[in-house]
């Protein structure tokens, strides 16, 4: 509900209203601890999928290379976001739009860290640069290429990562995957500190209001840090405990550049740009969904083509100091919904908190005590967000055959290969780890066969794929 108390109507929806500091500050906050968890996740889920994140060898010896990659995620989004807000020349939509970790890369970084640790960096950043420049590039022409992907492929390719990640929030909740062969996995000790979370989340984002409903998933970790901390599934002293590992951080670090190497991945380049199109996109939407609900208004060809090189450029800089590609986050686009507070000096306060907390790895040291398991409390529900959210873009498809038969088939095909890797061991390994990571041979069905088949398809063109399974002409997923 819009707060009058901060200005007038006309005020609130004016990207350059500065409200009072008292109450910027607050409101800026409220948009880091939306938007805080998802943001560092992303590097969580893929330094455990190299081998040096949580419940490994590297990781119990307080190994600094995943609080790290946890400094720049917070230094990025901060610094990205300013582009947004600020701007810089043609770059950046100069309007309260937060940039952070995005998790449509991670299905992509997954397959190419897989088990290598440190080593397969180089080439990860390699695409990552790359990536964020050809990113950059769509910019020039991203209002011409928004016709390839309707709602029937963006639904997809949403809908697709979130199934790609459910998977890691049921390793996290059981203890992680390095433990999967011990034990203590799936114990009733390592779900109940994950349960702890989603019902402290659920809770709170069904029955409070304002700030409290917005960090609910914060707010659900930290509740769940405490009862981890109560049954002792972590300590507070000892040579591994909360207080040696906060005191083996540094106070104040700056990012160095090139840390871990750069390097030329075919596999990296290719699934970084076509990822971009899907990021891109998805920019597009969070932009026109800030401005329709914040100022009732559409976004300008300008402020979509300013939001998009921001993206890349964010994304190109984050990558040389070892930060992941960033894009617009979709919860701060609700929030800016439900306050009615439009000004991008909010935003921007909030972008100069994530960049102190960037600048400071004991932050980074205390977000690497939290136990996987609590953590896997709250990606269960985030990525079960992120399933949502493509479902709810598939709402808005016309669920006729046509639409049917190429939803199936991109579907089958991406989450098969997902499902299954070794169905395609014996190609290349660049074709081997773009088809593995299910995401990308979806899209590609799914944009191709949308610009081939023709709209006006029979009923007996169809009917033998559909199986009889056509549904009606028009419809959504509610009944």
């Amino acid at each position: 509900m819009t707060d009058t108390s901060i200005g007038t109507p006309e005020q609130l929806r004016d990207p350059n209203f500065t409200p009072p500091l008292h109450l910027a500050i607050p409101l800026g906050i409220q948009h880091v601890l939306a938007m805080f968890v998802s943001n560092v996740t992303p590097a969580i889920i893929v330094a455990g999928a190299a081998g040096f994140g949580f419940g490994s060898e590297a990781g119990a010896q307080g190994f600094p290379d995943m609080s790290y990659l946890i400094q720049m995620s917070m230094l990025f989004a901060g610094i990205a976001t300013l582009f947004q807000t600020i701007g810089m020349g043609p770059v950046g939509a100069r309007l309260p739009i937060v940039q952070g970790t995005s998790f449509a890369f991670i299905p992509i970084m997954i397959p190419l860290v897989a088990g290598k640790g440190l080593d397969a960096l180089p080439a990860l950043f390699g695409g990552i640069i790359i990536g964020g420049l050809f990113h950059c590039l769509i910019g020039s022409f991203i209002g011409k290429i928004r016709f390839a992907m309707p709602p029937l492929v963006t639904g997809l390719v949403v809908t697709m990562i979130g199934l790609a990640l459910v998977q890691v929030g049921i390793q996290y909740a059981a203890g992680g995957v390095p433990a999967m062969d011990k034990p203590e996995y799936g114990s009733l000790l390592n779900w109940s500190a994950a349960l702890v979370v989603v019902f402290v989340t659920l809770g709170l984002k069904f029955y409070a209001k304002g700030m409290l409903a917005v960090s609910a998933v914060v707010i659900g970790i930290i509740v769940g840090y405490f009862y981890a901390l109560m049954v002792g599934m972590i300590s507070f002293g000892g040579d591994f405990g909360i207080a040696a590992t906060i005191d083996r951080a540094a106070v104040f670090a700056v990012p160095v550049p090139f840390k871990y190497g750069f390097e030329f991945s075919v596999a990296a380049i290719v699934g970084f740009c076509l990822m971009a199109f899907v990021s891109a996109v998805e920019t597009v939407g969070d932009v026109s969904g800030i401005t329709k609900g914040g100022a009732g208004r559409e976004a300008t060809d300008k402020e979509i083509t300013g939001a998009t090189y921001a993206d890349g450029i964010g994304s190109a800089i984050a990558g040389v100091f070892g930060g992941f590609p960033n894009t617009s986050f979709s919860q701060n686009v609700g929030l800016i919904a439900m306050t009615g507070v439009m000004s991008r000096h909010v935003v921007t306060i909030g972008a100069l908190f994530l960049i102190l907390c960037g600048l400071v790895p004991k932050v980074g040291a205390l977000i690497n005590t939290v136990p996987i398991e609590v953590l896997g409390g709250g990606v269960i529900v985030m990525f079960g967000m992120v399933v949502a959210s493509g479902i709810s873009m598939l709402s808005d498809v016309n669920w006729n055959r046509r639409n049917m038969v190429i939803f199936a088939i991109a579907l089958s095909v991406g989450l098969g290969l997902q499902l299954e890797p070794k169905a395609v061991q014996y190609l290349p390994d660049t074709l081997r780890i773009l088809m593995t990571s299910g995401l990308l041979p979806a899209a590609v069905i799914a944009i191709v066969l949308n610009l081939m088949l023709p709209e006006d398809l029979t009923d007996e063109s169809t009917e033998e794929v559909s199986g009889g399974m056509s549904g009606h002409g028009t419809g959504s997923l509610k009944g």
